[in-house]
Parts: C-alpha cells; sequence; structure tokens
C-alpha cells in the first residue's frame, strides 16, 4: 500500500491520516525525546488542508528548518507559521536545548522538483553570493562534526565554544571571531536566526548554524578530513 505521506524518525515510521493531526514532541504522536525539557510538548504538527500537507509549528520558542533532501532550498519555520510540504523528499532540523533533532517526510507524489546547483571547487566555499574562507568552514565542520559521524537522522550535541575551538587548537577568541564572521555573512544574505543580541544567545546561534550548514549541505561527511585527528 502507498502512503500519501510518511514520517521517518530513525527508522520508525509514521504515515499520518489527513483527519486527524500529527504532533511531533515531548509528548506528541512522535516523541523524539521525552527528557528533553527544553523540548516542547508539541512542538510541530502535520495536517492536510487545501488538497496540500502542511507542517506547522505549534510551539511558542522552537524554530525549525526544512530542507531539500539534497540542500537546494531551505525555509526557517517560525513558532506561528506553516509550510506546504511540496518535494518528494524534506528534511527537517530543530534544535531543543544543545541537541539537534532531525527526521525525513516523504510525499507519494511531489509537486516540484528544485532545480540543480552548480558546485564550486576551489579551496572556498560559496553559497549564493556568499563565500566562505576555509577558515569559516572549517569553523561549521567542528560546530556539525557531531551531526556528521553519527551518520543517521536523530539526535546530535551541538558544542560549546570553548570545545569546539579547543578541538580546531584555536583560542576562544579567534573562534568567537571567525563565529561572528560567518553568523554575520549568511545574516546578510536572508538566513533568519543568526543575530546576536541579548534575545540570542551564543548557544541558540550555533545551533541555528549547524541547522542551516547541513541543512544547506555547505558540509558533508567528507569533510570531516578537514579536521584535525582525533586524539
Amino acid at each position: 500500500m502507498t502512503h500519501p505521506l510518511t514520517v521517518d524518525f530513525l527508522g520508525e515510521i509514521y504515515h499520518p491520516v489527513p483527519a486527524t493531526p500529527f504532533t511531533i514532541g515531548r509528548e506528541a504522536d512522535l516523541v523524539v525525546d521525552d527528557e528533553n525539557p527544553f523540548l516542547h510538548r508539541q512542538f510541530l504538527s502535520i495536517t492536510q488542508a487545501s488538497g496540500l500537507w502542511w507542517l506547522n509549528n505549534v510551539g511558542t520558542q522552537l524554530t525549525a528548518t526544512v530542507s531539500h533532501d539534497e540542500g537546494r532550498v531551505q525555509a526557517w519555520l517560525a513558532p506561528g507559521a506553516s509550510l506546504p510540504l511540496v518535494f518528494a523528499h524534506t528534511v527537517v532540523w530543530f534544535t531543543a536545548g544543545s541537541t539537534t533533532y532531525e527526521f525525513e517526510l516523504h510525499l507519494a507524489e511531489a509537486l516540484l522538483t528544485p532545480r540543480g546547483a552548480e558546485a564550486v571547487a576551489d579551496g572556498s566555499t560559496t553559497i549564493g553570493r556568499v563565500t566562505l574562507t576555509p577558515e569559516q568552514k572549517l569553523l561549521l565542520v567542528a560546530l556539525c562534526e557531531d551531526v556528521l559521524r553519527r551518520g543517521d537522522r536523530g539526535a546530535s550535541a551541538v558544542p560549546q565554544s570553548a570545545a569546539a575551538a579547543d578541538r580546531l587548537g584555536w583560542p576562544v577568541t579567534k573562534f568567537n571571531r571567525k563565529l561572528d564572521a560567518v553568523c554575520g555573512k549568511l545574516a546578510d544574505q536572508g538566513v533568519r536566526g543568526l543575530h546576536g543580541g541579548p534575545t540570542k544567545l551564543a548557544t541558540s546561534r550555533k545551533a541555528r548554524l549547524v541547522e542551516y550548514a547541513m541543512a544547506a549541505r555547505i558540509v558533508t561527511p567528507d569533510d570531516l578530513d578537514l579536521l584535525p585527528p582525533l586524539a
């Protein structure tokens, strides 16, 4: 039997039905983590309306990053927002506390197919009109290391700045300067959730950066070779 929509979290398969909202959270139809107090009891929901499946942020604090599986299209789902599911394969990322979660959505019939992107083969990385230096790329790999090494969908840790700096052999001051530069470049190009300030703590900013870097495929498991060898 072919189901119109499939939700896949660590190999756990769910099939939402049109008549009933399918909830995702700490106490929901899909329980991603029942021990994380930073995760809403019900954070996301999946509903059907006007002939489309919709992903809804029904929480009040957390956001989600929604991406085509090849990273060609990304969207930021803020509290209260909804997004139609139009691709055959969509990946959803979100962070609660210091943990980043990921799950997949599969549509039986895709409504859109994104166009391919041009590859860049020099020492820098280009995202739209933004060019990251090799050291800025290295910072992203260090932040995403746990996610990249897991190799599966699920939960991963976002490192503290001091731990990520130590992993690279950098002073924390250098790490923070590079982090500011990367966040500034992406924020200037419209990537949301990366601005610092009193209401945007460093942990939240790093988590959003990890979500975006993975969703946009700025970093891949092959980039782990850029890091210093593990002790």
